[in-house]
């Protein structure tokens, strides 16, 4: 959970980049959003609390996390900073899931090109399976390494990246740090490990959410308890659906059809 005003920006610079995949965003994300203007506390309460849930679980679900397709190729994007490193596994512009690690003292020491290689190796050992069926690229902001294949293996970590990258179909392809936007993120904030394939999610539910969109009374209900939670009785809004009596609420956007 963020701390300071620092980690809050962190964590939506993530969930922003893939904020067209979420529903309703901005309406979830309106009480964190809240504590970045200038000159607000930043004070942590039960809507601060619920709205990083309700963003947390959005990106590990369904439609943000989506499941492998191994007719199309993987890409894989990397990135290393002082205090950790990250990297996502994607298809197209689609992510599949996250990886992030938070390095001790002794591996803060190493030289950025190492903490690179670093990156690579866990993304190689998470995520080879999905990986070992045909080619699928990395994307890196350290340029040096998209020629390892061409360079003498002179670094106990070059050695042990290409030999994880043996018997494999690969191409290492450099791209500047300010677009790998995704994975420097998650390298920044020391969080735990987040690697996840998402699980399935019935497609009536999705419909359910859509349903929302047009229905300015079930939009009416959900900014009231985005901002508190016990303001509509009966009402409850959680993991973007929203429902009454634990009943899931449809909104009239729906098709009757359905």
């Amino acid at each position: 959970m963020p701390q300071n005003v620092k980690d809050l920006r962190s964590f939506l610079g993530l969930a922003g980049y893939y904020r067209c995949f979420v529903r309703h965003f901005s309406i979830i994300a309106r009480p964190l959003t809240e504590l970045l203007k200038k000159g607000a506390p930043f004070c942590w309460t039960d809507h601060q609390s619920q709205s990083f849930e309700a963003l947390k679980a959005a990106l590990t679900s369904a439609p943000v996390l989506v499941l492998p397709d191994f007719k199309k190729p993987f890409t894989i994007e990397t990135d290393a900073s002082g205090i950790g490193v990250g990297a996502v596994l994607m298809q197209g512009c689609h992510p599949l899931a996250f990886l992030s690690k938070a390095l001790g003292p002794r591996s803060q020491g190493l030289s950025t090109y190492e903490k690179e290689y670093m990156a690579i190796l866990l993304a190689l050992d998470q995520w080879r399976a999905y990986l070992q069926y045909g080619e699928f690229h990395i994307l890196t902001d350290q340029k040096s390494l998209s020629q390892l294949s061409e360079q003498r293996l002179h670094t106990p970590w070059q050695q042990k990246v290409f030999t994880k990258l043996l018997g494999l179909s690969y191409k290492i392809i450099y791209r500047r740090g300010t677009e790998n936007k995704a994975a420097d993120a998650l390298s920044r904030y020391p969080t735990v490990n987040c690697a996840a394939i998402s699980m399935v999610q019935p497609r009536w539910l999705a419909d359910v959410q859509a349903s929302y969109i047009t229905d300015a009374h079930a939009q009416d209900i959900i900014r009231k308890l985005l901002a508190d939670d016990q303001s509509v009785p009966g009402y409850t809004f959680s993991d973007g659906l929203l429902r009454y009596k634990s009943r899931i609420w449809v909104g009239s956007g729906s098709d009757p059809s359905n």
